[in-house]
């Protein structure tokens, strides 16, 4: 059961939050292991609809980046996971810290507790852990898990540095094509009609739009939500659906190809990390699956996974399923040789990296002038239908 709570530190600080509990005892009993003093405790009676998910990147970073050097350190994972909870300030992850400690505790490893927190460590963080647990390499695990999220972190600002701008020129052409037509064009239609002209099919086709948005203006803003809460239900229930969709991002003219880059550029890396943490081959490539977020790509990673089950090599399983041009498929077939796939694969990242940054800055470069030659166009399509019948009158009167 979730409970809400509000809870006293040892230094006299107030702190509130949400904790799993099988009933108020048990609560007291979790914050006190946190060093809190319940004051008050309520059950929530649902959790939220769409869950709770994942921590913040930067405080996967943190986490990562604290528990190596303690680890490096040669402080024990508990007391070193004790430090960390004491250290933080936000209720969220302090929670998530606080259920790592509980979990060992009990006598669980920090893997197993991780794997129990779903939501928050995904797939490959957990194995990639269990395996530094194993070779005693937990240390260096950590460090490039954190080095991990930062990249991920660093390629997220990328793509939102490409997308924010085209976001913000949009909602200023939305808010401008519904200013000019719910409120000046509708006053400039009565003084165009007045004057008795004969109207060009633009400037019909303009009232009949304006006319269209006055009368229906709350159908416009909900048809977009509407769409969207549709599409998320179909895409719940029909998996076919989401995979053609998932194939059609990747279609897309430019967009699908820097999408593409960014998916085998997170998929190669991982799939590094894993092999050089001592995780066989096969097993990397079914965890990969579960992280590339694009169900094309995972199926192309099933057929990888099941030629090299059947006997074939790495490279030329990647060459059959298409995923890797030939330059790429060339690197893992010299790493396969050599011995040094975790190097290649490093490589293959290195070379997407590299690739897709080059790619958004083209795009953004292209993304600019094509918004801003949308909206003049609009705009002007818009004062042209309405001037164009005023200036011929004024033309006629000067005659």
């Amino acid at each position: 059961m979730l409970f809400d709570y509000k809870a006293v530190s040892a230094e006299g600080r107030m702190v509130f939050g949400r904790l799993d509990a099988v009933n108020l005892i048990d609560l007291e009993m979790r914050l006190k292991r946190m060093e809190l003093d319940l004051v008050t405790g309520s059950a929530v009676s649902q959790r939220p609809l769409f869950g709770r998910g994942a921590l913040p990147r930067r405080d996967l970073i943190n986490f990562c980046f604290h528990l190596e050097q303690l680890t490096r350190a040669g402080v024990p994972i508990l007391e070193g996971l004790i430090d960390l909870r004491d250290s933080l300030d936000a209720p969220r992850f302090r929670e998530v810290v606080a259920g790592l400690i509980e979990s060992i505790e009990g006598g669980q490893t920090l893997s197993q507790a991780m794997a129990a927190q779903q939501r928050v460590f995904n797939p490959v963080t957990v194995n990639l852990i269990r395996a530094g647990e194993t070779s005693g390499n937990l240390p260096e695990v950590l460090a490039s898990l954190a080095e991990s999220f930062k990249w991920e972190d660093e390629l997220a600002s990328h793509t939102k540095k490409l997308l924010m701008y085209p976001a913000f020129v949009g909602s200023i052409v939305i808010a401008a094509t519904f200013f000019l037509m719910i409120y000046l064009v509708p006053q400039l239609k009565l003084f165009v009609k007045n004057m008795g002209q004969v109207l060009p099919l633009q400037t019909k086709l303009l009232f009949a739009f304006s006319d269209l948005l006055v009368g229906y203006w709350y159908a416009f803003l909900l048809l977009p939500v509407a769409a969207v809460f549709a599409l998320w239900l179909m895409l719940r229930f029909n998996p076919l659906l989401h995979l053609a969709i998932d194939g059609l991002k990747l279609r897309l003219p430019f967009i699908g190809d820097i999408l593409k880059k960014i998916i085998l550029s997170r998929f190669a890396s991982t799939f590094a990390m894993l092999y050089a943490s001592g995780i066989p081959i096969l097993q990397s490539i079914k965890i990969t699956q579960s992280v590339v977020g694009n169900r094309v790509i995972a199926r192309a990673l099933e057929r990888v996974e099941y030629a090299i089950r059947e006997g074939q090599n790495v490279a030329a399983a990647f060459r059959d399923a298409g995923l890797f041009p030939p330059l790429v498929v060339r690197m893992l077939r010299v790493g396969e040789n050599t011995g040094g796939l975790d190097k290649a694969l490093q490589n293959v990242n290195y070379f997407y990296n590299r690739d897709v940054k080059e790619s958004v800055e083209k795009a953004q470069a292209m993304i600019e002038p094509l918004l801003t030659l949308l909206l003049g166009a609009l705009l002007g399509w818009i004062m042209l239908s309405v001037i164009g019948p005023i200036y011929d009158v004024i033309s006629k009167i000067k005659v």
